[in-house]
């Protein structure tokens, strides 16, 4: 059984990983200043998404998969890596270009896509899942308990995310940052590639 205490040790465990640095927190930041409150939203869901599936994955034990078949985790990995160099790449070619050029029309089912395909290609997230539910929750979870681990991390991340896309969408927040969007999508575009590089030539321990 779980209790609203280990609830809230993993929630806060979440909140503390979300709100470090990554490609993901980069790209919900990015879209919901470029492109407005329903981008980022849409980008939340897909990333909250993609995190809660590899949550479910760790709970049914994908990370003694990746240990025992470990060229399962190098391609799903390098495939993850490649993606955020070409996300790097085009981003830092559209640095200069006017938003509306570089942008294009909104489309939320690709924001969405984004957002799932980026927490897609981080197969760490698994094992660090792994590593959170051992420690915080009690063994021999039943289904039940496991769905409702599952469903929470899901509203916690769509909701995080989309606090971060109502705030970051503000006509000040987007005028700034049109102000200096060659510089910022510079600098997203070079974390962006710096992460990829990392993801790509890290090797499993």
């Amino acid at each position: 059984m779980i209790d609203a205490a280990h609830l809230l040790a993993f929630n806060l465990t979440l909140l503390a990983a979300m709100a470090s640095p990554g490609p993901a927190l980069l790209l919900a930041l990015r879209t919901s200043l470029a492109y407005g409150p329903a981008a980022g939203i849409a980008t939340g869901a897909g990333l909250g998404l993609m995190a809660a599936t590899w949550t479910a994955a760790a709970l049914l034990g994908l990370g003694l998969v990746f240990a025992l078949f470990p060229f399962a985790y190098v391609a799903i990995k390098t495939a993850g890596a490649l993606y955020l160099l070409w996300i790097a790449y085009t981003m830092w070619r559209d640095a200069r270009q006017p938003l509306t050029e570089a942008a294009g029309p909104l489309d939320r089912a690709r924001a969405f896509r984004t957002g799932l395909l980026v927490n897609l290609g981080n197969p760490k997230s698994v094992l660090f899942a792994s590593a959170v539910l051992l420690v915080i929750f009690p063994p021999d979870l039943s289904l039940t308990a496991k769905a409702l681990i599952v469903l929470n991390h899901l509203v916690v991340e769509v909701i995080v995310y989309s606090c971060f896309a109502l705030l970051l969408s503000t006509p000040p927040a987007r005028s700034g940052y049109l102000r200096a969007k060659p510089m910022l999508d510079r600098i997203a575009a070079g974390v962006l590639g710096l992460l990829g590089l990392r993801l790509l030539l890290d090797h499993p321990e």
